[in-house]
């Protein structure tokens, strides 16, 4: 969705959106393999008609595309009809990467060319999707830039060894560091949030704000998912368990015994729920991926209910901001250092990453050290090293929903094993990084969000 929309403001910023007739999206690799599982499709259109994945109306989303398909004709921007018809202008070139064998590139690709009355080409522009949420142009892409403005903060970092060093230099929590570089950034680009009424506050609450606000979309996202009935959209039939579980858990339904291990089940739901949500189409925190999106919102709620009980409402909002702001400082760890796409290096780079962002964040929700929060982000990888990423027909539901349920629960354990460790550990994050990524790379693509083996090709057979 985001490629579309930067292609089509593209367009519009060279004069050359008035004058396209005809557009053309062609989509490579892991993207055409598993882009309509995915919902690739439904973006790119949503996309070119200027619709923004936090902006857009998930209500308003099946109204569109029909009358894109029914009537042959979108709207660029909002603002310029052009025809369109998918089975032409829309290819999943399956068998391809981009821009051809042998050459290194993203294995998410999409291409987006744009033609004028006479057929000549206005604009052709290659996109790599790099997991996250992220995109690059091609040429961001090769010279390794993420084409967002170089901004200073006051506390660089590219590995866990230096975050840990300067942390301890200056006498900060990770979140503290993280807060002070965020309101750096957010100084430097004027950022503006969503909630009116905290304008004209410091730039640290609106940092904090801003935060509360991905923390309110992920409720909300689980709440939607706790009480959303029916079989989820694609063809495999799957129906939302989440709200099932739900109601048993909160006495609605005959739960037939008392169970130690009932704040497990809380919190598998809780994971369930939001990646029910992701796969029927809903809004989603991405966090860091899609994919994973149900681990650190299903961690935040465990940290509410049963850590932070009897806590003032003030202790735990303040307990929530140290979470994200950690796991925040995790995840960029990844994304500089490794990797968090699927196509890339498996689901390793996404629910293994959500583990350990959620992890690290549980250790500083509840105040415990820098160094135990680095162990906790270690633990979690290390037990996630290798694992692939093989959705049953393409699809967000099979194995990835249950398995943010693993993932969340897994992040409890890794917590609490560093929390209870008073010496030191072998592995570093650093080490477990570079090893995830190198495992990546390792991996067959095969395994890596193609659909092409694992459960998504022995799924009949069994």
């Amino acid at each position: 969705m985001r490629a579309a929309m930067r292609f089509v403001e593209g367009l519009n910023a060279a004069g050359a959106l008035v004058r396209t007739i005809r557009l053309t999206v062609d989509l490579y690799g892991s993207l055409a393999l598993t882009g309509k599982g995915h919902g690739t499709d439904r973006a790119v259109l949503l996309g070119l008609m200027g619709d923004a994945p936090d902006k857009v109306n998930p209500a308003s989303v099946e109204g569109k595309l029909a009358e894109v398909r029914e009537r042959g004709r979108l709207r660029l921007g909002g603002r310029v009809e052009i025809g369109f018809h998918e089975a032409e202008d829309l290819l999943f070139h399956k068998d391809q990467m981009y821009p051809e064998a042998g050459v290194a590139t993203h294995p998410n690709g999409l291409r987006f060319c744009a033609f004028d009355t006479e057929g000549g080409k206005l604009a052709d522009e290659v996109f790599y999707s790099v997991g996250g949420g992220f995109i690059v142009s091609e040429e961001e892409f090769a010279s390794g830039s993420d084409g967002a403005e170089e901004r200073s903060i006051p506390y660089p970092f590219r590995s866990a060894e230096e975050l840990l060093r300067i942390a301890r230099e200056h006498g900060l929590t990770i979140a503290e560091l993280v807060l002070a570089n965020e309101c750096a950034l957010m100084e430097a680009a004027r950022v503006k949030i969503l909630r009116p009424e905290v304008q004209g506050t410091s730039t640290k609450e609106k940092v904090e704000a801003a935060v509360l606000e991905l923390w309110h979309a992920m409720d909300g996202c689980t709440q939607r998912g706790m009480e959303i009935e029916g079989v989820l959209p694609g063809g495999l039939n799957v129906p939302r368990r989440a709200p099932r579980l739900a109601r048993r858990l909160l006495g609605e339904e005959p739960n037939p015994k008392k169970d130690p291990m009932n704040a497990m089940d809380w919190v598998t739901m809780w994971a369930m729920a939001v990646n029910e949500e992701n796969a029927a189409g809903g809004r989603v925190v991405t966090a860091p991926t899609n994919g994973a999106a149900g681990v650190i919102p299903a961690i935040a709620k465990y940290y509410l209910k049963f850590v932070a009980e009897g806590l003032s409402d003030e202790d735990k909002r303040a307990g929530l901001l140290r979470c994200f702001l950690t796991a925040a400082a995790i995840g960029v760890l990844y994304k500089e250092n490794a990797s968090i796409s699927g196509a890339e290096v498996g689901c390793q780079g996404e629910v293994g990453v959500a583990c350990s962002m959620a992890a690290g964040g549980l250790v500083a929700a509840q105040q415990g050290t820098n160094e135990q929060v680095e162990h906790a982000a270690e633990i979690a990888m290390e037990h996630n090293l290798g694992m692939t990423c093989d959705p049953i027909g393409g699809l967000v539901q099979i194995p990835c929903i249950e398995r943010n349920g693993m993932g969340a629960v897994k992040a409890i354990n890794a917590s609490r094993l560093a929390m209870h460790e008073t010496e030191g550990h072998k592995l570093s994050l650093d080490q477990v990084i570079h090893t995830m990524y190198q495992t990546g790379l390792d991996m067959q693509s095969r395994y890596k969000e193609t659909s092409l083996a694992g459960l998504a090709l022995n799924v009949i057979e069994c």
